[in-house]
């Protein structure tokens, strides 16, 4: 039976969930000539990263569904004053004059919307849940593909499916499953070029800033430049220190540069013959204590299984914790009953 989403979207749980969004039917909506369609949806979720207190920390577009891990901030938008938060909403959802057109925001009608108290709150609500994200994400490019193709009807499953992500060690597999999901459907060699991905995206960041030399030749475990600054990407590496303070990233411990060489050599795992996992497991997994076996099976459960069964992804431990305090007798794992992978723990 389908889980209510309010059941499984709880920032006090965690505040990172897995969603994946499939076009009607399965149909190559994004493919078979509709590649551009790919540019639509990666363009809007950068925008509504600055709009919604909530972060992008990976992605995949592929042809006929769409992966996105996103990170509720719901400490960012009770930072937002009143006036910031009817100018985010007012963006999002501008007012419309008579002949059905967005109007020019002026400060006048922002100062008279912030006096809405009522409004204001909720509007503040609604910038931090992650349905109205998705809402907002998927909509606009419905619309715009159905205009494009002349005709009306729907373009998206009706459902999302949010996938809650309990530890850093599921945390990590999720982000390389996401960033892997086009290599692993034969559509590239390597995962640094596949368009439309978040880990392209980052290495075009860095070309971009002039980084490159940086990313290849830097630590995998920490940074002495941020890499990532910048970038309208959460960022991998998370280099607060025990007060908070400091750049914020999604993982400790894992620089860009290590979790791009972790992708490339989980990227071979996914072809025989090239890679021997004791052998050539990279040093970022024994230094998270992940078992690279683990991580192996782990990786492969996630890419081969067509049904994602579960609604939290986690170590047993994890779930166990969570379901006591849910008054549950268990939690279904996103890859069966138990997890597979142990929780990362960095000196």
């Amino acid at each position: 039976m389908t889980t209510a989403r309010q059941q499984v979207v709880d920032a006090a749980v965690t505040p990172f969930y897995h969603c994946i969004s499939r076009c009607v039917r399965s149909a190559l909506l994004c493919g078979e000539g509709h590649e551009h369609r790919k540019q639509w949806i990666e363009e809007r979720l950068q925008e509504l990263a600055g709009l919604f207190a909530i972060q992008v920390c990976a992605f995949s577009v592929m042809e006929n569904h769409l992966h996105v891990l996103l990170r509720l901030d719901l400490a960012q938008a009770v930072a937002w004053s009143d006036l910031e938060v009817v100018q985010r909403w007012l963006t999002l959802c501008p007012p419309k004059g008579v002949d059905g057109k967005p109007l020019k925001l002026v400060p006048s009608v922002v100062a008279e919307r912030a006096n809405d108290a009522a409004w204001v709150a909720e509007c503040r609500r609604r910038l931090t849940e992650l349905g109205s994200f998705m809402k907002f994400l998927k909509e606009p490019i419905s619309r715009r593909a159905n205009r494009e193709d002349g005709c009306t009807g729907t373009f998206w499953e009706g459902r999302f499916k949010s996938i809650a992500i309990l530890d850093a060690a599921s945390l990590l597999a999720t982000c390389a499953y996401i960033d892997l999901n086009p290599l692993a459907a034969g559509m590239g060699a390597t995962p640094e070029k596949m368009p439309h991905t978040s880990l392209n995206s980052r290495v075009e960041y860095c070309a971009a800033k002039g980084k490159l030399e940086k990313l290849r030749e830097g630590s995998p475990y920490v940074s002495k430049v941020q890499l990532e600054r910048g970038h309208w990407l959460f960022p991998i590496e998370d280099q607060r220190n025990g007060q908070g303070e400091g750049f914020a990233g999604m993982l400790h411990g894992i620089s860009l540069t290590g979790y791009v060489q972790l992708v490339d050599w989980s990227s071979r795992l996914l072809r025989s013959g090239k890679q021997s996992v004791a052998a050539d497991a990279p040093p970022i997994l024994a230094r998270l204590q992940i078992d690279s076996m683990a991580w192996q099976a782990t990786l492969e459960k996630l890419i081969r299984s067509t049904k994602k069964v579960g609604s939290y992804f986690g170590s047993s431990d994890r779930l166990q914790e969570l379901a006591a305090q849910q008054n549950r007798r268990f939690l279904k794992n996103l890859t069966g009953r138990d997890s597979q992978l142990t929780a990362p723990r960095v000196d």
